[in-house]
């Protein structure tokens, strides 16, 4: 059969005189005539080469098998043009943004004598401690806790000279504070937090105490103070026994809560003391501290500490039964402030252990002080 044979074509049955003639394999959109409309309502699904067309009539290809006769067809309807490849590189690239170089955070404002403390910042890096400040600029590792401390202390020194003043149980009151707030600072000052199970123990040893004080009287008050201090080094130790942790952690664990028991139990020592010694020896305490964190320097500052310690407790010396030997046992109760207050500045404290053992430490440290010499001068 030759390839240029004509076929007669008949769309929809109509005869040869209303249709003109195409060759087989010609589109009919070659010689212009109109193509059916597609309306929106209507979808016509897409159909491959070769599959059946609508009514079910298949058309096979005439091509295949055949050689090529240099012959393509050309379409007109809108298509994509499988010749088009996108040249690359026929724009250019943005120019290369640099960034600017990130400015400097402003150094954060110093701190004032007073406070102790600087300033916090919201721009920069985080904001650093002062303990970590100073042992990065390789300055002594004893920071006074301040003037915010100081003035706490002196408020519960004052608490608890009253409360002696009043009676026993309304010593108690500012007594339990007072040792709740000492046996955190302690942990908190080795280093060790979280710590709740050891504050709690040591926190429990101090209330023991105070029960025992409370129903044997003072004339039994080294009995009660050593028979707790006992009992309570016994369960510290059966407690750590039983801890999963290392060697060395159990071991610092049991000094820690140890230490931070015998100072609670110690504290309570204002509750076996005579009232007029706790008065006296409170206030000294409360102007001590209260010296001791003016911006003077460090020997004078001691100096002027313990004398207006002397002072203080003389005055308050005349107010109660002690009279004039209130200044020694003023001076006394100072200088066991002064030393409870350095222990709390030592190794670069945080604030936590300023606001805990730094208000403690001065009144705990005084309690032995109130408590021996109470007894040899009335």
């Amino acid at each position: 059969m030759s390839n240029d044979q004509q076929y007669p074509y008949h769309p929809g049955g109509q005869g040869p005189e209303q249709q003109p003639q195409y060759g087989y394999g010609q589109d009919p959109r070659q010689y212009g005539q109109p193509q059916p409309q597609a309306y929106p309502d209507q979808a016509y699904p897409q159909q491959a080469y070769g599959e059946p067309a609508y009514g079910g009539q298949v058309y096979p290809d005439p091509s295949a098998g055949q050689p090529d006769q240099g012959a393509a067809q050309t379409w007109q309807g809108q298509t994509w043009d499988t010749q088009y490849q996108p040249a690359t590189g026929s724009y250019p690239l943005p120019p290369e943004a640099h960034a600017e170089p990130v400015p400097p955070a402003p150094p954060a404002p110093a701190a004032s004598a007073a406070e102790g403390y600087s300033a916090p910042t919201t721009v920069g890096n985080a904001r650093i401690t002062d303990a970590q400040r100073a042992r990065a600029e390789g300055r002594s590792p004893v920071i006074a806790p301040g003037i915010q401390p100081a003035a706490i202390t002196a408020v519960l020194g004052l608490l608890l000279a009253l409360g002696a003043a009043i009676g026993s149980y309304a010593l108690a009151v500012p007594l339990v504070l007072l040792q709740a707030v000492t046996a955190a600072g302690w942990f908190r000052l080795n280093g060790m937090w979280p710590a709740r199970q050891g504050i709690a123990l040591a926190f429990a040893g101090g209330l023991v105490a105070d029960v025992a004080l409370l129903a044997a009287g003072r004339e039994n008050g080294p009995a009660a103070i050593i028979g707790t201090l006992g009992v309570w080094v016994l369960l510290t130790v059966v407690l750590q026994l039983r801890s999963r942790a290392g060697a060395d952690e159990r071991m610092q664990g049991l000094m820690a809560t140890v230490a931070s028991a015998a100072l609670a139990v110690l504290a309570a020592g204002h509750l076996a003391a005579v009232p007029d010694a706790v008065t006296v020896g409170a206030v000294a305490v409360a102007a001590a501290v209260l010296v001791r964190a003016l911006p003077l320097p460090a020997p004078v500052s001691v100096v002027a500490a313990l004398a207006v310690a002397a002072g203080a407790g003389a005055v308050a010396g005349g107010v109660t039964d002690l009279g004039a030997r209130g200044a020694l046992l003023g001076l006394a109760a100072g200088v066991c402030a002064l030393i409870g207050l350095r222990v709390a500045s030592y190794d670069y404290p945080s604030r936590f252990v300023h606001m805990t053992a730094g208000v403690a430490l001065p009144l705990t440290a005084a309690a032995p002080a109130v408590y021996v010499l109470g007894r040899v001068l009335t």
